[in-house]
């Protein structure tokens, strides 16, 4: 698997910082009190696999989201379950593919170009935590639905403070479509300032306000950035290039607008800390999908980017800290989904999920126990329109192989990832087939038949 590269000496040093930092007698033992931890869930948009230093990058600082990687354990094969923004956020809630849930494809403004609709009865994350006394809050990006009953208010969340589209037109109008998305609960607002630096500052002031609160929270942070507009402030873009005037302008422009969302997230980790909460607190980090290679995007040594199934649009840099329980500067190589967060943080919590979902927690690992190998077949699918004409692509993951459609009528390519990571070798195309082409493709077709089934469309007049 990639390891960072020039930076790792430098990522190493912040890991044995943390390291010493926390008391010998707490690493890895159990919590300062049997209180259940506050849960943070960071999600940003689009970043690319290797759009970090910890992941790689060379020609970026990301010191605050490096430091949270140094504090925890670093995922080197993390898959957003869709490479694409609305599922991913669907299987992050609902603990389920979210083809499942009626969530395909992405959500968007227009019926004609709107590829999903929640289903009615998919339950989601912050339902079940407040069934176990957690106080629940969403803010930023939220892509799940513009009206009720698939809001975030309605779907559970105590408090909202974002955006319910897709992408913005503009970081700082906050429109789509000439359209308006921002709420405060179900209240239309039109705040002044770059999203970036409104999202991280609601969410600096909801942590500072939980201090000394009886209940525990859930606080569900999800960035725009760096989707598309690659709009960085401008402050942010001229000390890129001032830094490194050789970078290409594109690239600049994208470098800029994640350093100043790391910049972001750096303030809410200090709220947190502020608050005095930071001990007591789960942090989960990760990105929708792979990084927009059109854009600027750096995925590192893996195939392609957003929107395809190959490496590069669904591998996404993931990392989880939590002081006392998740040892500093530890790793794992093990495979898993957006959709194992759900299971993960109600089994941090102390919660249980009453109904069957495809997630499997992935606590024993975070916690440095032994787990069972993950035996699944691990399904992918993306509906979309324009040369799609409302079809999907789709992928089957088991073991070290890999059997994906990269465009409707495309055959299908099967890669071993052990060998292949970069997804040079299509096996598919050989005049001997590996024996494992016929399973992954029977059973590739069974997943589909069986997501084909479930409406997705937006039923009229919702």
């Amino acid at each position: 698997m990639p390891k960072p590269r020039t930076t790792r000496r430098e990522f190493l040093r912040i890991a044995a910082a943390g390291a010493a930092a926390m008391p010998a007698r707490r690493l890895l033992a159990g919590p300062a009190s049997e209180t259940k931890p506050n849960l943070l869930m960071i999600l940003v948009d689009d970043l690319g696999y290797g759009d970090l230093a910890s992941y790689g990058a060379t020609d970026m600082r990301t010191p605050h989201v490096d430091a949270l990687v140094a504090g925890g354990m670093r995922f080197s094969r993390f898959y957003a379950n869709c490479p694409v923004c609305s599922p991913t956020r669907a299987a992050l809630l609902t603990g389920r593919y979210p083809a499942l849930v009626g969530v395909p494809g992405v959500i968007r403004t227009h019926d004609r170009n709107n590829w999903g609709h929640l289903a009615a009865d998919a339950v989601l994350l912050p339902k079940l935590l407040k069934q176990a006394g957690y106080d629940t809050a969403a803010i930023g990006k939220w892509h799940l639905g513009l009206n009720p009953p698939n809001t975030p208010n309605a779907r559970g969340f105590d408090h909202f403070h974002g955006y319910l589209g897709d992408m913005m037109d503009d970081y700082y109008k906050h429109r789509r479509h000439g359209i308006n998305y921002m709420r405060l609960d179900e209240k239309t607002i039109d705040p002044p300032g770059h999203a970036t630096d409104l999202f991280s500052r609601w969410a600096a002031e909801y942590l500072r306000g939980r201090k000394g609160a009886a209940r525990p929270f859930f606080l569900y942070l999800a960035y725009n950035a760096p989707h598309t507009p690659i709009q960085p402030p401008k402050d942010w873009l001229a000390k890129v290039k001032k830094r490194q005037p050789e970078m290409p302008e594109r690239r600049a422009r994208l470098v800029a607008l994640i350093e100043h969302m790391d910049h972001g997230i750096g303030q809410v980790l200090a709220a947190l800390k502020e608050a005095n909460l930071a001990d007591s607190t789960l942090v989960v980090f990760s990105s929708d999908n792979g990084g927009q290679t059109g854009v600027g995007a750096n995925n590192g040594p893996l195939r392609a980017g957003k929107g395809t199934m190959y490496e590069g649009g669904l591998r996404v840099p993931t990392c989880a800290a939590w002081p006392g329980r998740i040892k500093p500067g530890s790793a794992s190589d093990r495979v898993a989904l957006t959709m194992d967060l759900l299971p993960t943080l109600l089994a941090a919590a102390g919660a249980k999920c009453p109904h069957k979902i495809e997630g499997r927690s992935i606590l024993p690992t975070l916690l440095g126990k032994k787990q069972p190998a993950d035996d699944r077949m691990l399904f992918f699918t993306r509906r979309e329109g324009g040369r799609y004409k409302g079809r999907t692509i789709d992928a089957v993951l088991h073991g070290p192989w890999k059997l994906l459609r990269n465009m409707p009528d495309a055959p299908l390519e099967l890669y071993n990832l052990a060998d292949d990571p970069k997804e040079a070798h299509n096996l598919a195309a050989a005049d001997k087939r590996p024996k494992q082409y016929d399973a992954l493709s029977k059973a590739l077709a069974d997943y589909v038949a069986r997501h084909e089934a479930v409406p997705w469309r937006r039923p009229r007049g919702t």
